[in-house]
């Protein structure tokens, strides 16, 4: 009986120690922050703003519809911007706040599957 309960306790406190409390996170916000949209270049179709924090924004200007994937490893933060192929005849600017962990020190951006530039990186 001893046995048991020691192997339940066991179990327990291993699932416990592998809870990953990652705060990675990708969103495309609707309002911009003030300070945030003050620091935005129109003329560039991809830039990147960080903060202090560990938050980041970045903004990508096109006429066609996005979609996005976020994948993390190690240090890395590996952002997917697809595009689709109905176009619209506005250029629209859609805007990410990415929330990074603490370890990741790079961002890497692949546009339709292929590596991609910030026009423009900008600091706080």
């Amino acid at each position: 009986m001893k046995k048991l309960i020691l192997l339940a306790l066991l179990c327990t406190l291993l699932s416990a120690c592998s809870i990953n409390e990652s705060k990675l996170s990708l969103t495309e916000l609707q309002t911009i922050p003030n300070d945030v949209q003050m620091k935005i270049n129109p003329d560039s179709t991809l830039q990147l703003i960080n903060t202090k924090d560990d938050i980041a924004y970045i903004v990508y200007n096109t006429k066609k519809t996005i979609t996005t994937d976020l994948e993390s490893k190690e240090d890395t933060v590996k952002l997917k911007l697809d595009e689709s192929n109905d176009t619209s005849k506005k250029m629209k600017q859609h805007v990410f706040k990415l929330t990074l962990d603490s370890k990741h020190e790079i961002i890497d951006v692949y546009l339709n599957g292929k590596s991609a530039v910030f026009d423009n990186v900008t600091g706080s």
